[in-house]
């Protein structure tokens, strides 16, 4: 794998306050990666170390094998779109893609082919003339990426662009931007704290906290084997139900159920089962138990959300949800009604701090 960067025992303080915390990190050329967390997570402030905008306080930062830790912006092969997207109002669609390559000396015949190039990577071919005000939020976003294209960066960096748009719009520029980044093959940096966003974008995920880095992986790694019980809560929604490692392949719930799920936490240990709303079912008191688990409980609540029942389940020490999708309405349960929280062997992670 070439790493596009390559980040190495990288901390950056703020007089007293520590942003980024002694992190290790490689993103690989042509990769498509996320960095996610909430906000004061450090994720905006290593982008912006990666950007040259912020220095190290310690550590190595390299991009495609060259230190550049020390570098202005100017002299490292990246490039950054911005959520505000800091277009020039004053200057139409065209000055506004090719003011880069203007400040770098490029001559002007180049200057224009290269600009009207990418105004076509972006889906913006005959809108040339029109400045950022008679361009939606969607076609100022764009300007704001051939901008930053324009000067073929090796590596693009983006700093939550998609924050300002309404979801709609969003969610079809997740689409348009992964398809970008695949025909172009050079590799997306994304800044977001928008789980789906992550998730639906990303080839490979960090997740981040108090300037730390706590997982590295996967979308499925992350939404499926979550690091710890702040991974397995921030990404997504999930249930966690609080227990005591009984052994290698057993935890005890607080209500005493013992629970088959592997772990490698030693007998004692605290822990909690991750399971999330869609690997749970709901069955009557009097089914046979599931080789996973099964937990009596109440219907307590019920959200319709279209494509899906959300069911709010008491059970004797907390709430439960379980998202379900198959039932016909004819079948829905009511609040009230006893029901059994069921799941298959393997649906929960086990998670500790």
């Amino acid at each position: 794998m070439t790493a596009a960067v390559e980040i190495t025992g990288v901390t950056k303080r703020f007089d007293d306050v520590v942003a980024v915390d002694d992190i290790d990190l490689t993103i690989a050329d042509g990769e498509f990666f996320a960095m996610l967390g909430p906000s004061g997570c450090g994720k905006t402030t290593t982008l912006r170390m990666i950007a040259g905008l912020e220095f190290p306080t310690e550590g190595s930062l390299q991009i495609f094998g060259e230190e550049v830790g020390t570098l202005p912006p100017n002299k490292r092969p990246v490039n950054t779109v911005f959520q505000n997207y800091a277009l020039f109002p004053h200057m139409n669609l065209l000055e506004n893609v090719g003011f880069g390559l203007k400040m770098k000396g490029v001559a002007k015949p180049e200057t224009t082919q290269r600009a009207l190039a990418a105004i076509e990577l972006v889906q913006l071919g005959g809108m040339e003339k029109r400045r950022p005000n008679q361009l939606s939020g969607g076609q100022q976003q764009r300007v704001a990426l051939a901008r930053a294209l324009v000067n073929e960066p090796k590596v693009l960096l983006l700093d939550e662009p998609l924050g300002a748009l309404d979801l709609k719009l969003r969610q079809e520029m997740q689409g348009e931007l992964k398809s970008l980044q695949r025909d172009l093959g050079v590799s997306f940096v994304f800044v977001t704290h928008d789980q789906e966003e992550a998730l639906t974008m990303s080839d490979r995920i960090a997740v981040m906290d108090q300037g730390k880095l706590l997982q590295v992986g996967t979308p499925e790694e992350i939404y499926e084997r979550p690091a710890n019980r702040f991974v397995a809560d921030f990404i997504g929604q999930t249930n966690l139900l609080e227990g005591t490692v009984a052994d290698a392949t057993t935890v005890v719930l607080e209500n005493g159920t013992r629970v088959a799920a592997a772990s490698d936490h030693a007998a004692g240990t605290k822990v909690a089962l991750s399971l999330r709303p869609e690997r749970a079912n709901l069955a009557t008191r009097d089914a046979a138990p599931s080789d996973g688990a099964g937990i009596d409980g109440t219907v307590a609540g019920i959200t319709y959300l279209g494509n899906a029942l959300v069911y709010r389940v008491a059970l004797d020490w907390m709430e439960v949800e379980v998202r379900d999708e198959n039932r016909p309405n004819a079948d829905r349960l009511n609040a009230g009604d006893p029901v059994r929280v069921i799941w298959e062997p393997g649906a929960v992670a086990v998670v500790a701090e």
